[in-house]
């Protein structure tokens, strides 16, 4: 519909972006994310289970097979980046000063990237017997 009863601009119907200036991109993406999660979410707990009532070493052992720390750092990286998208667009759509807007989203990256970070550093020093 973009006849004379949209209110969508002529640019706007030529490059078909939103207000946001992305598109439909992270819509797809925080899809593709939650889809990996909905995915990873058994062997995740899964693994949670197996974990419970271990001391360290015996959670290195679990954590120590490749397929494990695979899967765990696979869920890691799908749901901190799932959670960057979703506060961005929070952020976008009800934060209207553009300077909180900017430092708000910049400190959303930070926070997302230090928990993935951290959380798979975790991983990597557990499961290699450290």
């Amino acid at each position: 519909m973009s006849g004379p009863s949209s209110m969508r601009t002529p640019l706007g119907r030529v490059r078909n972006l939103g207000s946001s200036h992305s598109g439909t991109t992270d819509f797809w993406r925080q899809r593709l994310t939650a889809v990996a999660m909905a995915l990873l979410i058994v062997p995740v707990i899964a693994i949670i289970l197996m974990l419970i009532g271990r001391n360290q070493a015996g959670a290195a052992q679990i954590l120590g097979s490749l397929p494990i720390a695979i899967i765990l750092v696979l869920f890691i990286i799908a749901s901190t980046w799932h959670m960057r998208i979703g506060m961005q667009i929070v952020i976008e759509d009800y934060v209207h000063n553009e300077k909180l807007k900017l430092a708000g989203v910049m400190a959303n990256n930070f926070f997302c990237i230090a928990v993935a970070l951290a959380s798979i550093y975790a991983i990597l020093k557990l499961s290699s017997g450290v």
